[in-house]
């Protein structure tokens, strides 16, 4: 028996529209749905793993997910959401975007279970390549008016010349015709009944829902859409964005130190959020620690679970762990031993939003003493003064341990035969990096 997937997406505040019937079709039975993934890259960031949830939360409410890789919609460029037009991409890029996007989805959907509604990918390309313009134009683009096509806001919006939107050509134009027919086809092929994706998609996806009836005449069929809201930061910002830029599900494009952080790092209003549309943790698991953080926010226990979730969810446990240590050692009491187990990388990582200076080898062979590390040579401090008081007030550490103004920092003081940390008590730290 299936689950009812819409009541449990409800709750999760992931749906923005339904339309009429979608529920009831889906508590009938099995029911077949998909969703689109253009290959805009060859990788896959956490604005995605929204719809790839949604295909998730349908595989185990029973239902069958198709995830659709768009390597003939890729060729022209979804105008939803954007002001001008975007570049086409060459057939070789293409074609390395859609194997990437491939093995994303294919980390977090069993394509060969075995299981009666075991996840299907499928490229749009397979059944468009050999598709004529004129076969296209008589049997789909005679099915849909110019009338109805120019009603969709993702159009009025460039043709009327909002947000400094400069037209759209007929090659966008088509876009939702080429999507309306990937359902029909996954209508005809695998009874697709549901398409789902981002509220920005509505337009597309509706037309697809009257495409495949208007392509099958004299028949009772159905076709539905659900979308769900595009996720937003409280502060207004844009989500999925940091000063590095994207904040990407692939480990050599954004590190895994790197994105559990992000998640760390959500505010309390967004981890309230987040912490239901990001895990499946059940709600009344996710009540009580809403509850629990809202009498001690400051442990911040709300965003450490999420960060936990989201992070094995998306690379593995044992990723979690080492991204947690790696979070934890600059105020590890055990720092000179943790720090011993973690590589370059994860160290570059670690020290990457700290004040940090860069030193040659040779410059360093002979030593440094404590005011020219703390300032003369660094500028972590404003002045030698300044320097000179924190040295005798014991405030300075080196790699965690307090050091007087007579100390001189040598290769012995290298982490990894390349860095030392510096801290002024428990709120300033500071990197030297040996190069």
């Amino acid at each position: 028996m299936v689950k009812n997937l819409v009541e449990e997406l409800r709750w999760r505040g992931m749906v923005h529209d339904i339309m009429p019937g979608t529920e009831e079709e889906l508590q009938k039975g099995m029911t077949t749905l998909y969703v689109g993934f253009d290959p805009t890259s060859d990788s896959l960031h956490i604005g995605s793993l929204v719809p790839i949830i949604l295909l998730v939360h349908a595989f185990n409410a029973g239902h069958k997910p198709i995830a659709l890789v768009g390597g003939a919609t890729g060729m022209i460029g979804d105008p939803s959401g954007k002001s001008d037009e975007r570049n086409l991409l060459d057939e070789e890029t293409l074609e390395k975007n859609v194997e990437g996007i491939k093995g994303v989805l294919s980390r977090f959907l069993d394509f060969n279970s075995g299981v009666e509604n075991a996840p299907v990918l499928v490229n749009n390309y397979d059944w468009m390549k050999d598709f004529t313009f004129i076969d296209f134009a008589r049997d789909v683009g005679k099915r849909i008016t110019v009338n109805y096509m120019m009603a969709k806001d993702s159009v009025k919006k460039r043709l009327s010349g909002e947000e400094g939107s400069v037209g759209m050509s007929f090659t966008e134009f088509t876009y939702q015709l080429i999507q309306g027919y990937d359902f029909y086809y996954l209508h005809k092929l695998y009874n697709c009944t549901l398409q789902m994706g981002g509220s920005d998609q509505w337009g597309n996806i509706t037309t697809g829902t009257e495409l495949v009836r208007r392509m099958n005449p004299g028949e009772e069929t159905k076709a539905y859409a659900m979308t769900c809201p595009l996720i937003t930061k409280a502060d207004g910002s844009k989500f999925g964005k940091t000063e590095g830029g994207n904040v990407w599900l692939d480990a050599d494009k954004t590190s895994v130190y790197k994105f559990y952080q992000f998640w760390l790092r959500a505010s309390d209003e967004d981890a309230e959020k987040y912490i239901k549309i990001f895990t499946f943790l059940p709600k009344e698991e996710i009540d009580s620690l809403i509850e629990e953080h809202q009498q001690n926010p400051g442990l911040k226990e709300l965003q450490k679970r999420l960060a936990e979730e989201v992070t094995t969810f998306v690379h593995s446990h044992e990723a979690f762990e080492e991204a947690k240590l790696t979070s934890e050692i600059l105020y590890s009491r055990s720092f000179a031993e943790d720090v011993k187990k973690l590589k370059n990388e994860a160290l570059k990582d670690l020290f990457s939003d700290l004040p940090q200076f860069i030193i040659s080898r040779s410059e360093f062979s002979e030593g440094m003493d404590m005011i020219a590390a703390l300032s003369a040579k660094t500028g972590f401090l404003p002045s030698n003064g300044e320097a000179r008081r924190a040295l005798k007030e014991q405030s300075i550490a080196v790699n965690k341990v307090k050091v007087s103004e007579d100390y001189m920092l040598n290769d012995k003081d290298l982490i990894n035969d390349r860095y030392i940390v510096l801290d002024r008590g428990k709120k300033k730290t500071f990197i030297i990096e040996v190069n």
